[in-house]
């Protein structure tokens, strides 16, 4: 359980679980950087890419849907959101992420994972932004959840 910080409610969120959910984040992100460039003619040559690029973009979602949820939950006292779009304006609410990372891994079009899976089909140059972005948010989205710990927590986070 973590504690909360000075002067506020007592938040009431399972740290283990979150940190080994940042742990499977931190690493996806890794493979996301190991894949190296994502140039239409790969991704055309190479289907396997584009099917491991949104697979792992869709487990950083469902990742990041969980801490949330969580934290929703056990710091807002509410009932936590069914989707991810709604889960980042609840971390935010939270002070789990800022509100500028809350509406970067939400974008309008629908998750990451589901912008490359369209961009694959018609656009595959396009591919490339949309992991590239999604890796920085993601990358930033365990940053700043660690900090969230760390100031919300005595001792060390993973």
């Amino acid at each position: 359980m973590t504690t909360s910080r000075a002067g506020a409610a007592p938040v009431t969120v399972d740290r283990a679980a979150i940190e080994h959910r940042l742990i499977t984040m931190r690493k996806s992100v890794v493979q996301l950087d190991s894949l190296g460039r994502l140039d239409g003619a790969r991704l055309e040559n190479d289907p396997g890419t584009g099917l491991a690029l949104e697979r792992v973009l869709a487990l950083l979602n469902d990742l990041a849907l969980a801490v949330n949820r969580q934290v929703c939950a056990g710091v807002l006292g509410e009932v936590p959101p069914q989707t991810p779009a709604a889960s980042f304006g609840a971390a935010e609410r939270a002070g789990l992420i800022d509100a500028g990372l809350a509406a970067a891994l939400a974008p309008a079009d629908g998750p990451h994972h589901v912008l490359v899976q369209l961009c694959l089909d018609a656009e595959p140059e396009e591919v490339a932004a949309v992991v590239s972005a999604a890796r920085s948010g993601y990358r930033e989205y365990v940053r700043q959840v660690t900090d969230w710990i760390a100031e919300s927590t005595p001792g060390p986070v993973v």
